[in-house]
C-alpha cells in the first residue's frame, strides 16, 4: 500500500472514534485531511468542530461542517490529528504543517487524543524529525542559541508565517529521550509560543496504518 492509502485507511478507522451529535477536535496536515474527508461521509454527522488550523477551518466548512471557535467550547470529548513522530508511549512530534500552537490548545480541551499515522511514525526516540518551535520574531535569535546549547541546530522556516503572526524554528540533531522534560524546557523560555514536543498532550490511542491493516495502539 502507498503511504496515501494508509493514511486514508486511519483516517477512514477515526471515525469509529467520533459519536454523532458530538462537537470534536480536528487537526491539521495531509492524514488529518483524510479523516476530515471521511467525516464529511458519516450520517449521521457531527454537530460541529474545532479546527487547529486556518486551513482545517477551510475544508471543513467546505463539507458543510460548522466549525466553533475554542473559546466557545469548554471540552471535547476527542481531538484526531496526526502527527511527524510518535513513541511507544504516545509522546508525539508535531508541527510539520506549522499548526503546534493551536494543535496543542485544541487537544488540551479533548478528553481523548486519537492519534492517525502510517507506520513509518512510530519511532523509539523521538528527533529523526526535525523539532518545530514557534516563537515570536523578536525572540528567533535568542530561542537560536539556548536551543543550539542543548546540541539542536535550529533552522528558520523561510517565508513561514503561522496563523499566529509567528515564526517557526526547526530544530535538527536533537535526540528526545525526555520528551516532557525537553517540552517543559524550551516552553519556559521567553519568546516561545510553544514546541512541537507533545508530552503533556500525549495521545491516549493511536491507529497506525500498516500493509495488514490498522494497528490500534493504546497508551
Amino acid at each position: 500500500m502507498t503511504q496515501d492509502e494508509l493514511k486514508a485507511l486511519v483516517g477512514q478507522a477515526a471515525t469509529a472514534y467520533v459519536q454523532p451529535g458530538s462537537v470534536i477536535g480536528v487537526g491539521t496536515g495531509s492524514t488529518a485531511n483524510y479523516f476530515i474527508d471521511a467525516l464529511g461521509r458519516m450520517k449521521p454527522g457531527v454537530a460541529g468542530a474545532v479546527a487547529s488550523s486556518e486551513r482545517t477551518a477551510e475544508r471543513l466548512r467546505g463539507l458543510g461542517i460548522r466549525v466553533l471557535d475554542a473559546n466557545d467550547v469548554s471540552s471535547l470529548a476527542v481531538y484526531i490529528d496526526g502527527a511527524d513522530e510518535i513513541d511507544h508511549q504516545g509522546c508525539m512530534i508535531k508541527g510539520g504543517g506549522g499548526a503546534l500552537t493551536r494543535e496543542k490548545i485544541v487537544a488540551d480541551l479533548a478528553e481523548r487524543f486519537v492519534c492517525i499515522a502510517d507506520e513509518s511514525k512510530l519511532v523509539q526516540t523521538l528527533g529523526r524529525f526535525a523539532l518545530p518551535v514557534e516563537v515570536i520574531p523578536i525572540a528567533r535569535a535568542l530561542v537560536t542559541r539556548r536551543l543550539r546549547s542543548m546540541g539542536g541546530e535550529a533552522v528558520l522556516r523561510e517565508g513561514f508565517v503561522t496563523d499566529n503572526g509567528c515564526l517557526i524554528l526547526d530544530v535538527h540533531g536533537l535526540t528526545i529521550s525526555d520528551p516532557a522534560a525537553v517540552e517543559r524546557e524550551i516552553s519556559q523560555w521567553p519568546g516561545v509560543v510553544t514546541t512541537g514536543v507533545f508530552a503533556r498532550n500525549r495521545a491516549s490511542v493511536c491507529l497506525l496504518g500498516t500493509p495488514g491493516g490498522v494497528r490500534t495502539i493504546t497508551f
